[in-house]
């Protein structure tokens, strides 16, 4: 267990609840991505596969974490598993949001054309995913460098006339 704090740079013990949250969630997503594949078959042969997923899944989040160590400039590399958990989070709350949102405003596949729906769907998503970013990041006690996540993302879609730096 110290090493593990040693590398993840955690000095606290409530600190450690970010790398549970990662792995709990890791877990869930591999076990929701297994039992796409084995709706079918027996709840081990799904366990089995989602334990393989999550072993590719924390090698590919380990990937990112190497490669983004340089670039998000964090005070603990802990802060980093935060950070991908408000991704994480908002990117799914946000298709949540958006599907029940387009569907009281009464655009469906059905009565618009496909195209348009999900173009429609695709803009609806991404304007609660900037709300939800800075202010999930923001709860998560990453709101500094959310906000600048969020400029840079808004001054390369050509909002950069509207913020004050």
């Amino acid at each position: 267990m110290q090493k593990f704090k040693q590398r993840w740079e955690i000095t606290e013990s409530w600190q450690l609840i970010f790398p549970l949250l990662g792995i709990t969630g890791l877990f869930y997503s591999s076990y929701k991505l297994a039992l796409v594949f084995t709706d079918e078959f027996h709840i081990a042969f799904t366990i089995a596969l989602a334990v393989i997923i999550f072993y590719f899944l924390l090698k590919l989040c380990l990937y990112f974490f190497k490669k983004l160590e340089n670039k998000w400039i964090v005070k603990q590399k802990w802060e980093m598993i935060r950070i991908f958990i408000v991704f994480a989070i908002t990117g799914s709350t946000s298709a949540f949001i958006g599907r029940p949102l387009i569907g009281i405003l009464g655009i469906t596949k059905e009565n618009l054309n496909p195209i348009l729906y999900w173009l429609l769907f695709i803009i609806i998503g991404l304007i609660f995913y900037q709300i939800l970013l800075v202010t999930l990041g923001w709860l998560f006690g990453q709101g500094k460098f959310f906000w600048e996540f969020e400029k840079k993302m808004l001054k390369r879609m050509g909002f950069n006339r509207f913020l004050k730096d």
